[in-house]
């Protein structure tokens, strides 16, 4: 297992990231705040995102905030209260967005708050478990603003209009059961076993096809966006392609011998 990070989370915060095997671990690592995010940290997660992504041995990411009491709650206040040129607020590092832009899966686990633009990075996650502790919520309203991290647009996509409003418009917090009555997340599981349900999904994941994995995943986010005819042609074209691939015989394979299939 390897070990990389960027900055000190007794400080400043850190993006870190671990690797055991197939499946990298990143952490937004600055506890004691609750891993809120500086301009700093921002560019880290940005840097990291796309070293992940270009790294032929990572087949899934799990991300996860440091400590117990958070994943994230979003930009830190201090700096939001700081911001002098609007034109260079406008081109910042969305730090939300470099999550939901990764190409290979990304499994967030989820503990303590999850709030604001913390929300917004769980929901650029492709799958969210979520520990008994979490608790969800949009506070951008009640501080003046909207949130600019995607909450808008993808909370409707998951929980419907009804829903997504009731969280944008009041505010207000609700906890992991509530989520995952809504669609908000996956799964719902003890803090304590959090670590190694995910783990273990994350592991099941990456023995799949690198490519195929990503086909599902860039055949699936078409979907929040285009029309199903056009989905429909982009999700044959993917199917093409991995037929294409070396794996499709190990697949043919392994289900003519009754064993999984090796994807190394």
């Amino acid at each position: 297992m390897s070990d990389t990070s960027t900055s000190d989370p007794s400080t400043d915060g850190a993006i870190r990231v671990t690797h055991e095997g197939a499946v990298a671990r990143l952490v937004i690592d600055r506890p004691r705040k609750h891993n809120a995010i500086t301009p700093a940290m921002a560019r880290d997660l940005a840097a990291a995102c796309a070293a992940l992504d270009a790294d032929d041995q990572v087949r899934v990411v799990l991300l996860t905030g440091g400590g117990e009491k958070a994943f994230s709650a979003g930009s830190d206040m201090n700096a939001l209260g700081e911001i002098t040129d609007l034109w260079a607020f406008r081109n910042r590092v969305e730090y939300a967005a470099v999550v939901r832009d990764m190409r290979k899966p990304v499994i967030a686990l989820l503990r303590g708050w999850v709030l604001g633009g913390g929300l917004e990075i769980a929901l650029g996650a492709d799958i969210r478990i979520a520990g008994t502790s979490a608790k969800f919520g949009a506070p951008e309203v009640t501080r003046g603003w909207v949130g600019g991290g995607g909450a808008s647009q993808m909370l409707p996509r998951l929980v419907g209009y009804g829903q997504a409003m009731r969280l944008l418009l009041s505010g207000d917090t609700i906890d992991a059961e509530r989520a995952r009555a809504i669609g908000l997340v996956e799964e719902v599981v003890d803090d304590d076993s959090l670590d190694a349900h995910a783990t273990a999904l994350a592991q099941r994941i990456a023995t799949f096809s690198p490519l195929a994995t990503q086909a599902v995943k860039a055949a699936t986010r078409a979907a929040l966006s285009m029309p199903l005819d056009a989905g429909i042609r982009h999700e044959n074209e993917l199917h093409v392609i991995c037929m294409s691939d070396r794996g499709r015989q190990e697949g043919i394979t392994a289900f003519q011998e009754g064993r999984e299939g090796r994807f190394g």
